[in-house]
């Protein structure tokens, strides 16, 4: 796999598992308290390469990404599962916990935001109808449909933002929402 992105990670570890599995370069922010010096960093590698976002699956994770989405817009973002980052004895979670398998095929399912004029833009609506909000599963549903859409998982009102924020489309929406609800069937 060869990627020319640079790919921001939290710390030395997830570089270390990041060029284990592919060789990429990496800038670590050192955790949520992003400096402006690595934001300035990323806004760099921005222009000249491209980023990619690829933190734990984790409140600090999430506020990473935030962070960054917010002074580098544009930005793209691979994510990975809690199930998969899990350390082995089971205490702590992180990007440097990944298989090479999982982190390939993370990064072969980058997302990149779109034209903001040409995307959908999901509703409350479209989440109730789908059981992914106000309903005893929806956690659960919102949980697996981000592992299906490989956008993470985030509350109701964040995975709006988000299905917004990676440009998923209405069919690529349903089509996950299908394949959801054929596997609860299924169980």
């Amino acid at each position: 796999m060869n990627i020319q992105e640079v790919i921001v990670v939290e710390g030395k570890d997830d570089t270390v598992a990041v060029k284990r599995a592919i060789g990429a370069d990496t800038i670590e922010t050192n955790g949520s308290a992003v400096s402006f010096r690595t934001l300035e960093q990323i806004a760099h590698a921005f222009e000249k390469r491209g980023v990619i976002v690829f933190t734990d699956p984790d409140y600090p994770g999430r506020r990473i990404r935030a962070i960054i989405e917010e002074h580098v817009p544009g930005v793209k973002h691979a994510f990975l599962e809690k199930n998969r980052t899990l350390a082995p004895n089971g205490k702590g979670l992180g990007i440097e916990h990944a298989t090479d398998e999982d982190i390939r095929e993370a990064l072969a399912a980058v997302y990149t935001r779109r034209d903001a004029g040409a995307m959908w833009q999901p509703t409350l609506t479209d989440l109730l109808e789908h059981r992914l909000t106000a309903h005893p599963a929806a956690r659960l549903r919102r949980e697996r449909l981000g592992d299906l859409l490989k956008i993470g998982y985030t509350n109701a009102k964040g995975l709006q933002k988000r299905l917004r924020m990676f440009g998923i489309t209405a069919q690529q929406f349903e089509e996950a929402v299908r394949t959801l609800d054929q596997e609860e069937e299924h169980d």
